[in-house]
C-alpha cells in the first residue's frame, strides 16, 4: 500500500468520528479530500476538488468512497483527464440519487453517471442500505464495471453500522490494490 495514495471520499455531510473512514484516516494515515461545501454538494466543485488533490501528488492514488464519493467517482472518471492517475476504486454504499425520496440537496447528482469505469473497482453494499436497495446498487456495479461484495444488513456501512475499525473493509481494499499492482 506504500506505493500509492489512498483518498478517502467522503459522502453527504462528511464521515463523523466513529466512521470507518475517519478511523482509517487516523490509523493508517489516508488522506481526506476535503470539500468546500459538504451540505450542498455541487458535482462539478467536487469533482474539480477531485483532480485539484489527484494532481497535487506523484504517487497513482486508490479512491476509498462511500455514498455520494462513489457517485463523485463516477461522475468525475467520465470526465477527467486524469483517471490514469487511479490505480482502483472500492464503493462503499452508493446511493441511489435519483429516488423520488432523496432530500434537495442532492438532485443535481441526477442523473447518475452510469459510464464503465476506467480503473478496477469493487462495490460493497449492504441488503438494508436506506438510500440503495441491493438490486439498484448491483445495477450500478455492473454499469461501472465493477465487482460486487454484499455484506449483509449493515445499514449504510457507515458509523451506525458498528463497524469500529471495519478490518474487514480493509482486507477488500488491501485485496483490490494486490490485483491492481
Amino acid at each position: 500500500m506504500t506505493a500509492v495514495r489512498v483518498l478517502l471520499l467522503p459522502g453527504w455531510l462528511n464521515s463523523d468520528a466513529a466512521h470507518w473512514q475517519s478511523r482509517w484516516e487516523t490509523l493508517h494515515g489516508h488522506t481526506r479530500v476535503e470539500q468546500d461545501d459538504w451540505l450542498w454538494p455541487r458535482r462539478g466543485d467536487w469533482m474539480a476538488r477531485l483532480d485539484e488533490v489527484l494532481l497535487a501528488g506523484d504517487a497513482p492514488a486508490v479512491l476509498v468512497a462511500h455514498s455520494l464519493g462513489c457517485q463523485l467517482v463516477a461522475a468525475w472518471a467520465s470526465h477527467s483527464k486524469h483517471s490514469h492517475r487511479v490505480r482502483a476504486s472500492l464503493l462503499v454504499a452508493a446511493p441511489d440519487t435519483e429516488r423520488a425520496d432523496m432530500p434537495p440537496n442532492l438532485f443535481n447528482w441526477r442523473p447518475i453517471v452510469r459510464k464503465r469505469l476506467p480503473f478496477p473497482s469493487e462495490l460493497v453494499y449492504s441488503d438494508d442500505d436506506p438510500y440503495c436497495g441491493p438490486e439498484r446498487s448491483l445495477e450500478m456495479a455492473t454499469d461501472w464495471g465493477s465487482t460486487s461484495h454484499r455484506i449483509g444488513a449493515r445499514g449504510h456501512i457507515n458509523g451506525d453500522s458498528g463497524l469500529g475499525d471495519w478490518p474487514a473493509g480493509l482486507a477488500l481494499l488491501h485485496g483490490l490494490v494486490s490485483r491492481t499492482v
